[in-house]
C-alpha cells in the first residue's frame, strides 16, 4: 500500500466504513478488517450487525467470485483468515449476549477422509453469530466423533461437511449410523460442501 492508499478508517462515514471492511475481507486484509470491526462496535453498533453487514456481506461477495472463477481457493482461504480477525473481537460478545437466547447447540465437523473447513468454518461462526452454541468437530471426522458429540452435547443441529466428492456419501454413514442407535429423531441434520 502507497502513502496515498493510507487513510483513517475512523474518518469513513458507517456506510463506506462497512464497504471498506468488505474490501479489505476481500483483500484478506486481517488487521484491516480487525480494526474496522473494532471502530463499528466503538460506534455503537450491534456485533450481529456487524457480522451480518461488514464480515459476512464480505463473505457473500467472495463467494459469488469464486463460484464464478473469479477468485480460487488459495484467495478463499486468504479472505477466511480475514474474517477470522473480524470474528476473533465479535465472538466473545456474540457469545455473551448468546448465553440469554441461545437456539441450542449445533454441532459441526468435516467428515472422515476429507480434510477442508473453510465452508464449516463459515458456517460455524454464522451459527455462532445467530445464537447457538458451536461445538466444532474440527476435520476428518468418524462416524464415532458424531455419535459422541451427539451424546455428550444433546445438540439441536448437527452439521456435516465435504468439499471432494469422495467424502460426501460418508455423510449419508452418519445420518444412518444416527438412524439405527434411535437418535436422528431428536436432532436436525444440515449437510453442506461443494
Amino acid at each position: 500500500m502507497s502513502d496515498e492508499d493510507d487513510f483513517d478508517l475512523n474518518d469513513l462515514d458507517d456506510k463506506e466504513l462497512v464497504e471498506q471492511i468488505q474490501d479489505d475481507l476481500y483483500d484478506g486484509l486481517d488487521s484491516e478488517v480487525t480494526e474496522g470491526t473494532e471502530i463499528l462496535l466503538a460506534r455503537g453498533w450491534d456485533a450481529n450487525d456487524v457480522l451480518g453487514e461488514a464480515l459476512v456481506g464480505g463473505m457473500k461477495i467472495v463467494g459469488i467470485d469464486f463460484r464464478d472463477g473469479i477468485l480460487f481457493v488459495p484467495e478463499v482461504l486468504k479472505c477466511a483468515g480475514a474474517m477470522k480477525g473480524g470474528m476473533k473481537i465479535l465472538r466473545p460478545i456474540l457469545a455473551e449476549s448468546a448465553e440469554d437466547t441461545s437456539l441450542g447447540k449445533f454441532v459441526i465437523g468435516t467428515v472422515k477422509g476429507d480434510i477442508h473447513d473453510i465452508g464449516k468454518n463459515l458456517v460455524g461462526m454464522m451459527c455462532e453469530g445467530a445464537g447457538f452454541e458451536v461445538i466444532d468437530l474440527g476435520i476428518n471426522n468418524p462416524v464415532e466423533n458424531y455419535l459422541e458429540a451427539v451424546d455428550t452435547h444433546e445438540p439441536v443441529i448437527v452439521g456435516m461437511s465435504a468439499l471432494l466428492t469422495t467424502t460426501m456419501p460418508y455423510m449419508g454413514v452418519v445420518v444412518e449410523e444416527m438412524e439405527k442407535r434411535g437418535m436422528r429423531k431428536d436432532v436436525h441434520i444440515m449437510c453442506g460442501g461443494a
